[in-house]
C-alpha cells in the first residue's frame, strides 16, 4: 500500500497529553483492613498526536491498553488525569449537548460491525438517524442523495441495493463499509479505528484498509489505526506508536520502525508476525514469553523487564526516558538512553546505506 510523502508536518488534529485513566478495583476485605485502594493502570501517561490526512497506528498485544485509549479520545470515558486536545483547543465534555458536538468531530469505528448495528433496523435507517443528528432536518430529496453519496463514498453501489436490508443480510465486509458510513455521516475531522479489520474475513481485510486510506487522503482525515498486527500497520499507517502495559514504548514512520525496531518488545511483535521484507528471524531477539504483567501492580521499573532478553539491573527499578533514534522516532529503553549501551545498539539499528 503506497505511502504519502510529506514535507513537513501538516496540522495536529487531534493530540492527547499525559493521558492516563486508570480504573478502581473492587475492595477486598483485606483492602478494608490496609485501607488501601488498588487500581488497573490501564493507560499511564500517554502522548500521542493525530494529524490531518495521515493514518497513526496504535499496536500492541490484547490488554496493552489500546482499546482504551480509543475509548478516551471518543470522550466515551473520563480521564483520569491529562488532555485532550481538538484542533489546538482542550476538550471539556459536560454535558450531553458538548459531547455531540465533539463527536461531530471525532468518530469511532468499532471492532465488531455486526454489535455496533442494531438488527432491528435497515441500514436506511441506521444513516438516515446518524444524518439528522448531524447535519439537521434533511428530509426528501436532499436526504435521499445524502443517502447516496455515503455508501458511494463507501463502494456499496448501488445504494438502493443496500438501504433497505438489515445488517444480518450483509457480509462482514458490507456491514463494516456501512459502519464506515455512519461515522462519514458527521463529517469528522477524525477518524479512531479500533481493530476495524480483525473481525472480518482475511480476504477482505486489504479491500476495507484501502477504503480507509482512500478517505484518509480525499479528506485529509486524522485516523487512529489500532491493531495488534504490526505488519499492516507498516503497510497501512503512516507512522506507528507501539504499546504494552498501559505505556508508549516506541514510535516513528512505520517503515523504519518495522524494518529497524529498537525495542525488545517490538522485536517480539515482530518475530511473531514475520514480514518477508522485515529483518531476517536471527536478527530479532529471543524472550521469555511469560505473560503480561499484573496492571493492578505493575512492576517497577521499565515495564517490559521481566520479559525482556536484554533486561539491566537498572531495567527493574528505573522507568527509561525517552530516547530520539532521529526523523522523529523515539524509544523509551535503557539500551539507549545509557551511554554504556547506546552506541553498540544504536549501531545495530542504524539502516544500511
Amino acid at each position: 500500500m503506497p505511502q504519502r510523502t510529506h514535507h513537513q508536518a501538516p496540522p495536529a488534529a487531534l493530540a492527547a497529553h499525559a493521558l492516563t485513566k486508570h480504573y478502581p478495583v473492587r475492595r477486598t476485605a483485606r483492602d478494608l483492613t490496609s485501607r488501601r485502594t488498588r487500581r488497573v493502570h490501564a493507560v499511564d501517561a500517554l502522548d500521542l498526536t493525530l494529524h490531518a490526512g495521515r493514518v497513526t497506528a496504535l499496536v500492541g498485544e490484547s490488554g496493552s491498553g489500546k482499546s482504551t485509549v480509543a475509548r478516551l479520545l471518543a470522550g466515551l470515558e473520563p480521564v483520569t488525569s491529562g488532555t485532550v486536545s481538538l484542533h489546538g483547543d482542550a476538550v471539556r465534555i459536560r454535558n450531553y449537548r458538548s459531547f455531540r458536538a465533539y463527536c461531530a468531530d471525532v468518530q469511532l469505528i468499532l471492532q465488531d460491525p455486526f454489535a455496533s448495528l442494531n438488527p432491528v433496523h435497515t441500514i436506511r435507517h441506521h444513516l438516515t438517524r446518524a444524518l439528522k443528528l448531524h447535519r439537521g432536518g434533511m428530509k426528501g430529496a436532499r436526504l435521499a442523495r445524502a443517502l447516496d453519496e455515503l455508501l458511494e463514498d463507501v463502494q456499496l453501489t448501488p445504494a438502493a441495493r443496500y438501504l433497505d436490508k438489515y445488517p444480518h443480510e450483509l457480509s462482514g465486509g458490507q456491514r463494516q463499509r456501512v459502519s464506515i458510513a455512519r461515522a462519514l455521516a458527521a463529517r469528522p475531522a477524525v477518524l479512531l479505528a479500533d481493530e476495524p479489520v480483525s473481525m472480518l474475513d482475511v480476504s477482505i481485510r486489504l479491500g476495507v484498509l484501502n477504503l480507509l486510506r482512500r478517505l484518509t487522503d480525499s479528506r485529509d482525515l486524522a485516523v487512529l489505526y489500532i491493531t495488534h498486527d504490526i505488519a499492516s500497520a507498516r503497510y497501512f499507517a503512516d507512522t506507528t506508536s507501539v504499546m504494552y502495559a498501559g505505556q508508549m514504548v516506541e514510535s516513528g514512520d512505520s517503515e523504519s520502525l518495522t524494518q529497524n525496531p529498537a525495542h525488545p518488545y517490538t522485536r517480539l511483535l515482530i518475530s511473531s508476525a514475520p514480514d518477508p521484507d522485515g529483518p531476517p528471524e536471527e536478527e530479532v531477539p529471543s524472550t521469555d514469553s511469560g505473560d503480561p504483567p499484573s496492571l493492578i501492580s505493575p512492576p517497577p521499573g521499565c515495564r517490559f523487564h521481566p520479559r525482556c532478553p536484554s533486561a539491566m539491573e537498572r531495567c527493574r527499578s528505573e522507568q527509561p526516558p525517552r530516547a530520539g533514534l532521529g526523523d522523529g522516532r523515539w524509544v523509551a529503553c535503557w539500551l539507549y538512553a545509557d551511554p554504556a549501551g547506546e552506541t553498540a545498539t544504536a549501531r545495530e539499528q542504524e539502516p544500511a546505506s
